[in-house]
């Protein structure tokens, strides 16, 4: 009698921590998926502003046909890409390397610099960058926790078992895209 109440009690420890660690990795799989989602979310933002500030910068430049093409290409592509973060990481380098040649240009017009249009644009871009560095963050933060349980023992068990697998991080693989979009174009005196 008391073998069989053992043996019951190993397997009701074993029940329970296959129980509670599959929970635990299938709720950080849906963090996870959430905080792709809030990426998502920041991306379209900064999708939504880059044709208003190619509209205002065509105004002062329009004879920069060629930049204002490669920067609505990029955003397109990045728009369009909605495989795997490593797809989508090297979408986002495009427009970020197109939008720094957009305020490249920017700098030749000091008239445009000065608009209030541009101005709020900037702001608004600035906000957005934050935004989508603060989710990049949470996001690889979520995916280290949960590619973390995936493969320490003994969670990696029932992980296998159930086939959750690791999640790609968000990361800028070009070391010149490392840094924020420069969008700071106040006069240096």
């Amino acid at each position: 009698m008391t073998t069989l109440i053992v043996i019951v009690a190993i397997v009701l420890v074993v029940v329970g921590f296959i129980w509670t660690t599959y929970n635990r990795l299938v709720g950080l799989r849906v963090q996870v998926g959430e905080a792709w989602s809030d990426i998502d979310v920041q991306l379209r933002r900064r999708y939504d502003l880059v044709p208003n500030l190619v509209e205002t910068v065509k105004g002062y430049a329009a004879h920069e046909q060629g930049t204002f093409e490669k920067v609505v290409q990029a955003r397109n592509a990045a728009m369009n890409a909605t495989g795997s973060p490593k797809e989508q990481q090297a979408a986002e380098n495009m427009l970020t390397g197109a939008l720094k040649s957009l305020f490249a240009l920017a700098e030749a017009y000091p008239d445009l610099k000065a608009s209030q249009n541009f101005q709020q644009l900037q702001a608004q871009l600035t906000e957005v960058e934050t935004n989508i560095q603060a989710s990049r963050r949470y996001y690889n933060g979520v995916v280290r926790e949960l590619n973390t349980k995936v493969v320490q023992f003994p969670s990696n068990i029932v992980a296998g078992q159930f086939k959750i697998e690791k999640a790609e991080f968000f990361d800028i693989e070009e070391p010149a895209a490392r840094g924020p979009v420069k969008v700071d174009f106040s006069s240096k005196s």
